[in-house]
């Protein structure tokens, strides 16, 4: 299946798709405070979601488990002087790298491939509206439960 192929293509290119990515966010205008957070760290994030690209896109993977990883990816985001809306276009960028080297590979040239192609970014996109939202949950309970410290 053509969607097994995509998804072992970037598991197997990790490496270099990730390093795009670190190279995007260390110097967009949109994303400063990756530019001086540990470029060891940033690259073992990027990482950490396209080797286990499969894994979540999985059916087996429930959404608990996507919802779990990234509200503590928001909070422990937040606990790191993130702003939001960096974080927001950091996952863009995952999602946008992700799709520049599936696009560059070529591998659509049938209707049939194109079909799964376009299945395959269906999938690609729930997952990471689910990690933007679930994302975005976390960072804001962090920030209410900071500001209701200062508070008290």
């Amino acid at each position: 299946m053509l969607t097994r192929r995509f998804i072992k293509m970037i598991e197997t290119r990790a490496d270099k798709v990730a390093k795009l990515w670190l190279k995007e966010v260390r110097q967009s205008r949109h994303t400063p405070t990756y530019h001086n957070f540990p470029e060891e760290l940033l690259f073992e994030r990027a990482m950490a979601v396209y080797e286990r690209l499969g894994y979540w896109l999985s059916p087996e993977t429930k959404k608990e488990e996507i919802r779990h990883f990234y509200m503590n990816l928001g909070q422990r985001r937040f606990q790191e002087g993130f702003r939001l809306e960096e974080i927001i276009m950091a996952l863009i960028l995952l999602k946008r790298y992700l799709w520049l080297e599936v696009i560059s590979e070529g591998l659509t040239s049938t209707n049939l491939e194109l079909y799964q192609a376009l299945e395959l970014n269906n999938q690609v996109v729930l997952y990471f509206d689910r990690a933007i939202y679930y994302t975005t949950m976390g960072y804001m309970e962090a920030s209410e439960r900071a500001r209701a410290l200062e508070r008290a």
